[in-house]
């Protein structure tokens, strides 16, 4: 008697397996899901629990979408791949902007509604971006992949150096005490954004060390461990990570003492959203910058994971994503995409149940409901972070470059010049972060994402060289071939 073989991607793990697997994906992206939170909460001008407020939504919303994603819902919706989701950094820009112009509640409502009013035009437009797929070949694929990675190793690496080496003033007293006397002059208010002080924890050695040895324990844990002790070694130096903070007086736990311990999600917490078409035509733009995006991610996991995906397939991812900005909307927070750093993630452990990530959803939503839970993981050091996402993020690039590897250069030299010249188009908002300054400020969200600008140079010139050949399905197969 014959039985259909499971594929890896639809493997169901036993549930000890799932929780620590599910965990690990929850550390790493941890970070990067408050961020958005904490800078729009503070650009409106937000109380401290009301902030607070924010992040535990995030979190929620965050396990909900991640959920549908993952396990799917309907053939509508999900694409069913390892995929966790959160808070899209390339709103943040936008956001902040509105924040600017109206901040309290009143902001709040703004923003609430260009993301619901986005989200619902995000799920009709998904399948028209998705036709887009057969635009990405071997060679466009691959290059977008490996500057996802390269783009994510600055991440890590800020991470490593326990964060930025400036940071805002916030409460700067000269800053307010000019803006007291304009007032009172009835001048024009000073505004922009507040000065820059040095971060003296920036680079610090001790901070460093720990980063370095919580990548010297995974890198032990995968050569000498076996088989699920091997599969979790990012969650097991980020736990021992933890432990040696804590030992160095570098990690307290102040925030869980002073946080609840439950707390209820509900909508539309700030009052009824307001509808500005302007805003909403921004948040929309966004969200086309989140889906092509987005594209390049559901790619890379068809080649870690081994499982094609077709146009209806990544239809249903880019609608999630939709989907996702408008639960998001609804329930006080904002846009959602696939977090890259997760997919580097697969590529370490090579663990493709997306089952992990419906327990990595569950564990989520958990958190958002409990914030004590969600403020032991908050402890967590940035530093302790870095270690591992060196390692991380760097398979992403790796991804990119074993696809490009399939890549024919000797007879179609064409494919070097998108390579090369995709990549520096995807370099530039690295090393020159300022560049787009004097340009108008709609064009920023485009501009800013070096993701995109590798995309949009990659199809481009993929169809002035070689024209609209193949689809995205037939990079997969060629890099599955290149490793035959």
């Amino acid at each position: 008697m014959s039985t259909a073989t499971v594929h890896p991607v639809d493997e169901v793990l036993p549930a000890g397996k799932l929780t620590a697997l599910g965990m690990q994906h929850v550390l790493v992206m941890y970070a990067g899901a408050i961020a958005v939170p904490l800078i729009v909460g503070r650009a409106l001008k937000l109380t401290p629990d009301q902030v607070a407020l924010l992040i535990s939504a995030d979190l929620f919303c965050c396990g909900i979408v991640t959920l549908i994603q993952a396990f799917g819902a309907t053939q509508w919706f999900g694409i069913r791949l390892p995929v966790m989701m959160g808070v899209t950094f390339a709103s943040v820009g936008p956001m902040v902007a509105m924040a600017n112009q109206t901040g309290g509640t009143a902001g709040a409502q703004a923003i609430f509604g260009a993301i619901i009013g986005a989200g619902i035009i995000s799920i009709l437009i998904a399948p028209l971006v998705s036709r887009m797929l057969r635009f990405f070949p071997p060679v466009v694929t691959g290059t977008i992949i490996a500057v996802i990675g390269i783009s994510l190793m600055r991440v890590g690496i800020g991470w490593a150096m326990g964060g930025p080496p400036t940071v805002a003033q916030i409460a700067d007293p000269a800053f307010a005490k000019a803006v007291a006397a304009a007032k009172a002059a009835g001048q024009v208010v000073p505004v922009g954004p507040p000065p820059l002080i040095a971060n003296p924890s920036y680079a610090n050695l001790e901070n460093l060390g720990i980063a370095m040895f919580v990548l010297v324990c995974i890198l032990a844990i995968t050569k000498y461990a076996k088989g699920f002790v091997s599969n979790i070694a990012v969650l097991l130096g980020i736990v021992i990570g933890g432990i040696v903070a804590v030992i160095a007086g570098k990690m307290n736990f102040d925030k869980v003492a002073k946080a609840e311990w439950f707390e209820l999600i509900t909508p539309f917490t700030f009052g009824p959203p307001t509808f500005d078409p302007v805003l909403i035509a921004t948040m929309v733009l966004v969200m086309i910058v989140v889906m092509i995006e987005s594209t390049g991610m559901f790619l890379a996991l068809s080649d870690l994971t081994g499982k094609p995906i077709n146009q209806k397939e990544l239809s249903a991812g880019l609608r999630t994503d939709g989907l996702g900005t408008l639960i998001g909307g609804i329930f006080n927070t904002f846009p959602y995409t696939s977090f890259s750093q997760n997919v580097g993630l697969v590529g370490v452990t090579g663990v493709k149940s997306r089952y992990v990530c419906v327990a990595g959803g569950i564990i989520l939503i958990v958190l958002g409901l409990i914030p004590k839970m969600a403020a032991l993981v908050e402890s967590l050091p940035t530093f302790v972070l870095g270690g591992a996402g060196l390692v991380m993020f760097g398979m992403v690039a790796a991804t990119g470059i074993r696809i490009l590897a399939s890549v024919d250069y000797k007879s179609n030299r064409n494919n070097l010049y998108i390579v090369a010249i995709s990549i520096g188009f995807g370099m530039i908002p690295l090393v020159a972060p300022r560049w787009t300054q004097h340009m108008n400020h709609s064009l920023h969200p485009l501009l800013e994402s070096g993701i995109l600008l590798t995309a949009i140079s990659a199809v481009f010139l993929n169809l002035y060289f070689n024209g609209a050949r193949g689809d995205g399905r037939d990079a997969v197969e060629a890099a599955k071939h290149a490793e035959a």
